[in-house]
């Protein structure tokens, strides 16, 4: 396999006709170069596809303009808050660079050293999804979404989980169910038990008792969901209805009851949460509960750039709120 040469400063002087410190001046925006030499560096830069080392630019300047997106492990929810922070970093002037250390599932603390190994180097920022500590001082800005305590001593961006599971619930007995089962999320997250608490606010307001007995635990992952969605539904009194603490357990859900001969929603009804691209496209396609997860990406994007900055901002703990998308996956009884 041919490995391509980086190019270096030597090159893009040799190239110009001019010196490696005329390169550097243009490189780091220094005084001291004229226009037409400043314009002939940069259109070399550009020939050459020059780029400066990132920690070398860091040891220099002690900034790198760039910001970091830190997750435990890339999935459907953290992929669309990437994506809303790439869409809102265009007009700041920073890059954005995504990172996952390949920490093992359920692992606490791996934020913290992920922090210390990209924080003042490689990154001035750093955007943490569901982190399990958040410090206020971490050496660099730091903003989390959706972190496994709920709010803390750092700025914090999430949903209303509590509102949406509400109103997940909500349309199920409006539908006329009253065997709802749940399929939890993982018990360490606030955002499981805050749709925990939705779910069974909304029971006891409609005079509804849980049934501790459909009341499981999906931890958010499909290969999780498998086997408490095969009990749930090979119960002799199943429920005609499963709320889903995210799209991913409902979809492996509805996949369960297919298995089982069940037919949904004729048979059952199954509501998810997240809103994840994968829900449309389900079979059949998913009703769930909206999380704006791009407006939560952009919205801890630019509180973070605004805290690089050293400006105020409106808020240190930004919620966001749930909707409603109605598809295919229920029916009335």
């Amino acid at each position: 396999m041919e490995t391509v040469a980086r190019v270096k400063m030597e090159d893009v002087a040799r190239a110009a006709g001019v010196s490696v410190a005329t390169v550097s001046k243009v490189v780091n925006g220094r005084y001291g170069v004229s226009a037409s030499t400043f314009a002939r560096v940069s259109a070399v830069i550009e020939e050459l596809g020059y780029e400066t080392s990132l920690g070398a630019q860091s040891l220099r300047s002690h900034k790198t303009n760039v910001i970091g997106v830190l997750v435990a492990e890339f999935e459907p929810f953290s992929a669309e808050l990437l994506k809303g922070a790439s869409e809102a970093i265009g007009p700041t002037g920073f890059e954005l660079l995504a990172y996952s250390g390949g920490h093992p599932r359920g692992a606490v603390g791996w934020e913290q050293r992920s922090l210390k190994r990209l924080g003042g180097t490689l990154i001035d920022g750093a955007i943490i999804v569901t982190p399990t500590v958040v410090a206020a001082q971490n050496g660099i800005p730091v903003v989390a979404v959706d972190p496994h305590t709920g709010p803390s001593g750092a700025p914090t961006v999430d949903s209303d989980n509590f509102a949406g599971s509400v109103l997940a619930t909500e349309y199920l007995l409006g539908l006329g169910h009253r065997r709802i089962a749940l399929l939890g999320g993982r018990p360490d997250l606030e955002s499981a038990r805050l749709r925990e608490d939705g779910f069974r606010h909304a029971m006891a307001a409609a005079g509804v008792p849980v049934d501790e007995a459909l009341v499981r635990n999906g931890d958010f992952r499909p290969d999780s969901a498998t086997a408490p969605a095969h009990d749930l539904l090979t119960l002799d009194d199943r429920p005609t209805a499963i709320f889903a603490a995210n799209d991913l357990s409902a979809i492996r859900t509805m996949e369960v009851a297919r298995e089982l001969g069940l037919r949904v929603p004729d048979d059952l009804s199954v509501i998810g949460f997240d809103n994840v691209p994968e829900s449309a496209l389900a079979n059949p396609p998913l009703t769930t509960i909206a999380q704006p997860l791009q407006d939560m990406g952009a919205t801890a994007l630019h509180m973070l750039v605004d805290l690089i900055a050293g400006r105020d901002v409106a808020s240190t703990h930004v919620r966001l709120s749930t909707s409603m998308v109605e598809r295919a996956s229920c029916r009335a009884i």
